[in-house]
């Protein structure tokens, strides 16, 4: 995988996440109301964890949080909502994953077909492109960079990690990330914007009409993330 980081995939993601300030609340509030239909409370659901965690990183009101916990949990009302991946091929076979929260899965599927088609690609079937990624939890550590660092990385339960501007990326499995982020503590070091994310296990060079399609995905309202398997660099 020469030339492809997993931060650098992670990075471009929250840079969108960022530019779009103006709908990521309503986004974010899906999202939360989807995973707590498993359960309200965080602390046994790892899932909503994780959703709070990124909209508390957002700085989400906390009580839209809790609004939205309530919606999931049916104790108020709010509208159905799904949670879908839908997998695609981008122009030159490049391989697409689209998250989707949605109270319309037909108008969802409507609207991500039409999109994929006006770049040159094609909604795909379900284990389609899925193969060629692994989803993975992801934090991030501030610190100087150092061996010792490194070691109390590994010995707290990380199973990979890659250098940032500010310390570094840390890579594990997603239902460990607040284990270990409570063993780093240990070691006095702060885990931040717990989260997990689909990461290509192989990549393929970046071109326009990639990045085109990409951008229009994200633009559309029921879409909460797309990755796919273009090539990233630090």
């Amino acid at each position: 995988m020469s030339g492809h980081s997993k931060w650098a995939t992670i990075k471009r993601a929250k840079e969108v996440t960022d530019a779009k300030r103006g709908n990521i609340f309503t986004k974010l509030a899906r999202a939360i109301s989807v995973a707590a239909k498993t359960g309200g409370d965080p602390a046994m659901n790892s899932s909503l964890r994780v959703a709070i965690d990124k909209a508390r990183e957002a700085n989400m009101p906390k009580d839209n949080i809790e609004r939205a916990i309530k919606k999931g949990t049916g104790e108020e009302k709010g509208e159905a909502l799904e949670e879908i991946l839908y997998e695609g091929f981008g122009s030159g076979g490049v391989a697409v994953l689209v998250e989707v929260v949605t109270d319309n899965k037909n108008r969802a599927a409507s609207n991500l077909r039409h999109i994929f088609q006006k770049h040159g690609g094609s909604l795909g079937s379900t284990n389609s492109v899925l193969w060629q990624f692994e989803r993975r939890g992801v934090f991030f550590i501030k610190t100087k960079q150092s061996e010792e660092i490194e070691l109390n990385l590994i010995e707290a339960g990380v199973e990979d990690f890659e250098p940032t501007e500010n310390g570094y990326a840390c890579f594990c499995a997603p239902a460990q990330l607040h284990e270990i982020a409570k063993n780093l503590l240990t070691y006095n070091l702060i885990a931040t914007e717990l989260s997990a994310h689909f990461i290509p296990k192989e990549t393929v060079p970046l071109t326009p009409e990639i990045t085109s399609l990409i951008e229009e995905l994200e633009n559309d309202d029921d879409v909460n993330t797309v990755t796919a398997n273009y090539e990233t660099r630090l």
